[in-house]
């Protein structure tokens, strides 16, 4: 590893021998020492890396601004997300999450503290992932000795939803924007079989079908009507088999419409449908 640019007296940014952009942290390890030099790699602690240079990029100039044990907590926040949550996640949550850990802990030295408006839609909507930021909290707390507003665990779920989904933090707002409008539709079309159990499995699924459907229209890549004449019969079926399901579903589409601008396709509407008669089927089970 050759130096390319010494941060400080404990963080290198180093070209490995394939070329590749890379952050080492090591004591003492960039004290006297020049660009283009070689690395002991018996002098390095732990080696932060991304794939591409964009990431590579925003990567160093974190660890210009931030103090390297904010990074170091971040790493061991991410190690306890990914043990409980299956799926791959953007490898951009280090930057993204310590960026944001590293902000909160700076803001609550000055009492400047946010408020999450969207806190009680994430933790009904994201409960594993706001669960997660609550942990977070408390690795916060036991290592750096600052407690953080509570609201930042509902943040923190963001950012790892974020991860899980390849968006950025805009588009997660708009998301679960989208979400709260399309239950509020949904809750008003049922409201004479009572309240959904939001504890309940189909109703994480649904939330998980929103997550996925909002996400593919905010990103333009809505399923289409296909020509094929098995499925134009089968979304005809669903449609006159679950006509009050499918009607919920219309209700919806006319709500993105008036809301957010975008026509739902047939194919959307009837993947809807199957999911409205899911979770309703729970609220048969329960109604009087």
């Amino acid at each position: 590893m050759r130096i390319k640019k010494v941060i400080n007296n404990n963080i290198l940014c180093v070209i490995d021998e394939k070329g590749n952009e890379m952050i080492v942290t090591g004591r003492g390890l960039g004290f006297g020492r020049k660009v283009a030099q070689f690395v002991d790699p018996a002098q390095v602690e732990k080696v932060y890396r991304m794939e591409g240079k964009s990431g590579q990029r925003r990567l160093r100039e974190l660890v210009e601004q931030i103090p390297l044990e904010h990074l170091d907590l971040t790493e061991a926040m991410i190690a306890e997300i990914k043990a409980a949550i299956p799926q791959p996640l953007n490898e951009s949550l280090l930057i993204t999450l310590a960026d944001h850990i590293s902000f909160a802990i700076q803001r609550k030295a000055q009492g400047i503290e946010f408020k999450n408006p969207l806190a009680g839609s994430i933790l009904c909507y994201y409960p594993t992932e706001y669960q997660l930021g609550q942990r977070c909290l408390t690795m916060v707390k036991e290592r750096c000795g600052v407690e953080l507003n509570p609201d930042e665990a509902a943040f923190i779920a963001l950012h790892i939803v974020n991860a899980e989904l390849n968006t950025d933090m805009s588009e997660m707002y708009d998301i679960t924007r989208l979400i709260e409008g399309v239950i509020q539709v949904v809750e008003y079309y049922y409201r004479d079989l009572g309240a959904f159990d939001r504890e309940s499995l189909s109703f994480h699924r649904f939330v998980v079908h929103l997550r996925y459907f909002a996400q593919r229209l905010f990103q333009g890549k809505m399923m289409t009507d296909s020509d094929n004449e098995s499925d134009a019969a089968f979304r005809a079926l669903i449609a006159r088999n679950c006509k009050e399901h499918y009607k919920c579903a219309q209700c919806v589409a006319e709500y993105i419409q008036k809301t957010w601008n975008q026509t739902l396709s047939q194919e959307e509407l009837i993947y809807l449908t199957i999911h409205l008669k899911r979770v309703a089927g729970d609220l048969h089970e329960i109604s009087p």
